[in-house]
């Protein structure tokens, strides 16, 4: 069985939900639930965002509430970032 990605894997920073002064100008990038780890690492590594994990509702079959990782920077680098994960989805998806 495969090891589920933690946010312990990838945090680099101390950045938590309780630094108020520390979130004004930065923008999560949410990590859709079965996106592959070595995405997310690459994302990490790439772009240097902060790697947190947030308590958000999904919807797949049923609405439920899950710890998911999203990935926090400024605006431009979120971005980027996204379509970076955008390319790299779309990829992994196509190929045999």
């Amino acid at each position: 069985m495969a090891r589920k990605l933690t946010l312990d894997d990838l945090k680099k920073h101390g950045i938590t939900e309780e630094d108020g002064d520390k979130l004004e100008n930065l923008y999560d990038l949410i990590m859709p639930p079965g996106t592959p780890s070595y995405i997310v690492y690459d994302i990490v590594e790439e772009f240097d965002l902060d790697p947190l994990e947030r308590k958000i509702n999904v919807n797949i079959v049923d609405c439920d509430e899950r710890e998911l990782i999203v990935l926090r920077g400024n605006l431009e680098t979120v971005k980027a970032a996204e379509k970076y994960l955008h390319d790299e989805l779309k990829a992994y998806v196509n190929s045999d």
